[in-house]
């Protein structure tokens, strides 16, 4: 397939004829199952007296900032639009919330519709939404992110084959053709696509499902001048086919200004001018602004609405008097009556309406769950941070512990202590480093969390399951390395029924830690201030772990306390399996006034642990680390919210 592809940019007209056939008899195939069934001008979209504030939080105290003031306007079915504005004229926040992929930190106020249909969430089915900054997994190659995407975006009916020529049909005509086995790679990877090449593979990706509505936040950054108008004439073409296409765009050349059919310029959050493109030179001059012939008709707009350092004052005198000239000119009335129109058919008893998803079928959660967990496990196998480095670094520290124990006698006096000893070490060594290790591993995604939940392609229940279900395999291998190289080397019990116990409560323990690691990342918006209160919280675990302190001599706030620490629960089992049956603790050479354990009950006395306890541990640490994940769920949706 790829070979025929190819092919086909060698330029084989014959090759190319019957490819061309066949992607348009997949187009069709194709559009039978789209998410959306518009009717057949294509969609309109219309707001009336939008004004949006920004929520800013200081000292406890919540003031608003206007960005967007009492605008009105529309976009015609089937325009290729470029929002326009100098830096901080809120083209970004206009678009976001058109998009319907504002921030919860946004206050929107006025009147937003799609063919007289009032915008809602349904916006995350039928646009698509190109964000300005790229956001990848570095580890995965093109074709694996394509494959992932179009699986998760695209009908489930779709063959697999039908998605994978989709994918190919997109690349070629991007250019990505070239990258299909490339890492797409982070900012720290040798091989790695280019700028460009990530700009143009995120409009791959938000094209996949055919949008009839599409946003792009500067999709020409980053890009070369050729590439840059190849992606224009694309998104022209796709105009011509009466898909809606709203562009902000930062200082485009001469050809690719002159492809966009309308353009809306913002200054100070106020409509400048909403009109044809080829008309726009024509309201400035009239307001006795005349471009030069050298200069870029867009470069000229916004040095005209730009607010220069040292000329504020002046500049919003200017801005004012165009904005206010705009407001009354013949321009502002065109647009006027196709806003009033829009909303005169919304009101209508008979609205023009398009239906949502009729003939599409979603993916099965379980399907998603399964294309979620794929991905990142890839991210784990091929980041030797997360695991590689992890594993060897085990390893390492349980050779030292095991040397540092060889050849202790636990039935001795001093060998009581040594085993006491390494089982503070297996727990500490299985609490306290996978807890750390963890906490970087949600606040790291979220944004490619909160996008993709955005644009409706999980749940983040779905989202939250497939992390924990990728990092697993590493939370039962580490601890069972780690053991089978330490238990040996010290004294520990030489059965394997004390082994498999041993390695059983070890798993449980590096489980729940991570567990409560994964709901500290959740609950805190970076990794420092998670750290601030994870601290405080692991000398609670220290405390009534019972290797410090004698549990019952615990006061009243730590003797409650005491449940919530599985690092209690573990040291428990691990001694109550070294200890439990053991008769013949001899004391030699003990000196006189000392006090001698002789077995081990009077062992598991000294600390308050009981015998019967184990089964009771186990079953509380399980709690414990599913009652933790709750919790991160929870935390996980509250953040989402307040995004």
């Amino acid at each position: 397939m790829e070979e025929t592809q190819l092919d086909v940019l060698n330029g084989d007209s014959d090759i190319e004829s019957e490819m061309q056939a066949s992607i348009d008899s997949f187009r069709e195939r194709s559009r039978s199952y789209s998410r959306w069934s518009p009717v057949d001008e294509g969609v309109t979209l219309a707001w009336n007296n939008l004004t949006i504030y920004a929520k800013i939080k200081k000292r406890g105290i919540t003031n608003y900032k206007r960005i967007i003031n009492d605008m009105s306007g529309a976009v015609k079915a089937g325009s290729l639009v470029a929002l326009m504005g100098a830096s901080g004229a809120g083209k970004s926040t206009l678009m976001s919330v058109l998009g319907y992929r504002n921030s919860a930190k946004l206050v929107v106020e006025g009147d937003m519709i799609i063919n007289g249909r009032k915008i809602d969430d349904y916006m995350k089915y039928l646009s698509g939404y190109m964000h300005q900054e790229d956001m990848f997994i570095p580890y995965l190659t093109v074709l694996e992110h394509m494959t992932i995407m179009a699986n998760l975006k695209l009908d489930r009916r779709l063959t697999r084959d039908d998605k994978r020529q989709k994918i190919l049909n997109i690349l070629t005509e991007l250019g990505l053709l070239k990258c299909l086995h490339s890492k797409i790679g982070g900012t720290d990877q040798n091989k790695a696509l280019s700028g460009g090449e990530k700009k143009r593979l995120a409009f791959a990706t938000e094209i996949l499902i055919d949008p009839p509505l599409l946003f792009c936040d500067e999709p020409t950054t980053g890009l070369d001048s050729y590439s840059a108008q190849k992606l224009v004439g694309i998104m022209s073409k796709m105009a011509s086919e009466r898909t809606t296409i709203v562009c902000t765009i930062h200082q485009p050349s001469m050809d690719i200004f002159s492809m966009f059919t309308q353009l809306i310029l913002i200054a100070d959050g106020r409509t400048a001018y909403i009109g044809a493109t080829s008309k726009a030179i024509e309201f400035f001059q009239n307001l006795g602004y005349t471009c030069p012939s050298t200069y870029s008709p867009a470069d000229y707009f916004i040095k005209i609405l730009a607010s220069p350092p040292g000329q504020e004052d002046s500049s919003r005198q200017t801005i004012k008097r165009i904005c206010d000239q705009y407001a009354v000119s013949d321009y502002a009335k065109e647009i006027d009556v196709v806003v009033q129109y829009e909303f005169h058919m919304g009101r209508a008893v008979v609205p023009r309406r398009f239906e949502l998803r009729s003939n599409f079928k979603e993916i099965h959660w379980h399907s998603k769950l399964y294309w979620l967990v794929y991905r990142w496990t890839l991210e784990v196998m091929r980041n030797p941070t997360i695991e590689l480095t992890r594993v060897l670094q085990r390893v390492g520290t349980a050779i030292l512990i095991g040397f540092c124990y060889f050849g202790t006698n636990p039935y001795t006096q001093n060998g009581v202590q040594s085993v006491q000893g390494v089982i503070f070490m297996l727990v500490t060594e299985n609490t306290f480093h996978p807890m750390y290790s963890v906490l970087s591993e949600f606040p790291e995604n979220t944004p490619i969390f909160i996008r993709e939940y955005k644009s409706g392609l999980y749940h983040p229940a779905t989202y939250y399951l497939s992390r924990i279900l990728s990092m697993l395999p590493g939370f039962i291998l580490e601890p069972v390395i780690f053991i089978s190289l330490a238990y040996w080397l010290t004294g520990l019990q030489r059965t394997f029924d004390a082994f498999a116990l041993t390695t059983t409560v070890i798993i449980l323990t590096m489980n729940v830690a991570s567990a409560c690691g994964i709901m500290f990342s959740n609950a805190f918006e970076s990794v420092p201030t998670a750290l601030a209160y994870l601290v405080p919280f692991d000398y609670i675990l220290m405390i009534t772990s019972g290797i410090f302190i004698k549990l019952s001599t615990l006061t009243n706030v730590f003797d409650y306390l005491k449940y919530l620490s599985w690092f209690m629960y573990s040291t428990e089992s691990l001694s109550i399996v070294q200890w439990k049956g053991i008769t013949n603790i001899t004391c030699e050479n003990q000196q006189q006034g000392l006090p001698c354990l002789k077995d081990g009950t009077e062992v598991l006395e000294k600390y308050n642990f009981t015998q019967d306890n184990l089964a009771r541990d186990m079953i509380n640490m399980i709690f414990l680390m599913i009652a933790f994940y709750l919790l991160g769920y929870l935390f996980l949706c509250y953040r989402t919210k307040r995004k």
